[in-house]
This record gives C-alpha cells, structure tokens and sequence, in this order.
C-alpha cells in the first residue's frame, strides 16, 4: 500500500471516528436530560402511607420483628425506584 493510500485512510477513519463520537455524546446528552427531568418519584397516596406505616412499625415492634419490618420497607423503596425507571424507559423509547 503506498504512503498516499495510507494517510487517506487514516484520514477518513479519524473522520469517521469523530462523526461516531459527536452522534453518540449527543445521544447521551438527551438521554440524561430526560432522566434529570424525570427523576422525580411520583408517589401515590397509598405508597406514602405504607411508606409511613412500614417506618413507625420498624421503630415500635420488638427487635426480632425490626428486621423483617427494615426489608419490607426496603423492598417497597426497591419497587418505587424500579417502577419510575420503567417509567423512564418507556419514555425515551417513546422520544426515539
């Protein structure tokens, strides 16, 4: 290959390399706009009282029932947090 093949194709892949990072740094820009503006967890009335009702049981029962009280709370935190990131999901599958 000779020495002007070589420095276009060096050219055209440095062009190319470039073009791929601005498109994907632009659509990781967007993607974190959107989560930024839908990271607020919706909390719905019954959520909040169990939310409420799961704290002061943890802090009222006996100490071999304040475990099984700290995971219940615990796993409804989990679910919240899985269920806006499904939330999240679905909207930029919808923006795209």
């Amino acid at each position: 290959m000779q020495l002007k093949h070589l420095i276009v194709f060096a050219l055209i892949s440095m062009v190319l390399l470039i073009g791929f990072n601005i498109v994907n740094s632009s659509r990781h820009e967007q993607n974190r706009a959107l989560i930024a503006n839908g990271s607020l967890i919706v909390e719905t009335p019954l959520d909040a009282e169990a939310n409420k009702a799961s704290s002061a049981d943890a802090s009222s029962q006996s100490l071999g029932e304040q475990p099984k009280a700290i995971i219940d709370e615990a796993t409804i935190q989990v679910n919240q947090v899985q269920q806006a990131e499904s939330q999240r999901l679905e909207q930029i599958k919808n923006d795209q």
